[in-house]
């Protein structure tokens, strides 16, 4: 009863009210990111959804788009603003993605979207996570987030697909405000996020 649908009525009805009480906030960071990145202050990247669906992704931007002699975006590290920098530490930077919870793109728990550029790189035990709906936060992301292994994170994902609950959401989301205010596993070692995956060795 829950994964079938009162999940998707709560989903929808947490990121309504998210987005009604957190709107001052929205709006201050949309024109702060705009001086800032000089442009838009979103951050749209199309990602898979649950059964592999592409959908946008909806993000406040943190990063510019500065380039090198060869017209190449420079490494995350150099292109993230200080103003950036403080709404990822603070998770702010995933605020717009309540829209996606309410257009029916993500839930508010479950195993983050990741590239598409990933897709054909999953082995049939990590396809699994793209079984439900990805999430703004999730089991991997409270259990390391950034700085855990990528076997470590698909482990994590299929794990809650196979054991997603009522109970264990709110654990999740207990975990997550816990996470945001220690600010934990923001990226890994030498990164200003995640390293990018490129397979499985074993393949």
């Amino acid at each position: 009863m829950y994964n079938f649908f009162l999940k998707r009525v709560i989903d929808f009805i947490i990121a309504f009210v998210g987005l009604v009480i957190l709107l001052p906030v929205f709006i201050l960071i949309i024109i702060l990111l705009a001086f800032a990145n000089g442009g838009s202050p979103f951050f749209l990247q199309p990602r898979p959804g649950k059964n592999g669906k592409i959908f946008k992704i909806i993000k406040f931007k943190t990063m510019n788009d500065r380039v090198d002699l060869n017209g190449n975006l420079l490494p995350d590290s150099d292109r993230i603003t200080t103003i950036g920098s403080f709404i990822r530490k603070t998770s702010l930077d995933e605020i717009p993605q309540l829209i996606n919870v309410l257009k029916g793109d993500m839930a508010m728990i479950g195993p983050r979207p990741l590239l598409t550029q990933y897709l054909p790189l999953y082995n049939t035990f990590q396809k699994r996570r793209h079984e439900v709906r990805p999430g703004i936060t999730g089991w991997a992301q409270v259990n390391g987030r950034n700085a855990i292994s990528w076997e470590q994170k698909f482990n994590y994902d299929v794990w809650y697909v196979d054991h997603m609950s009522f109970r264990i959401d709110i654990k999740i989301f207990l975990l997550t405000v816990k996470k945001v205010f220690v600010k934990e596993g923001i990226s890994q070692k030498g990164q200003a996020t995640m390293e990018i995956f490129t397979g499985n060795e074993d393949e």
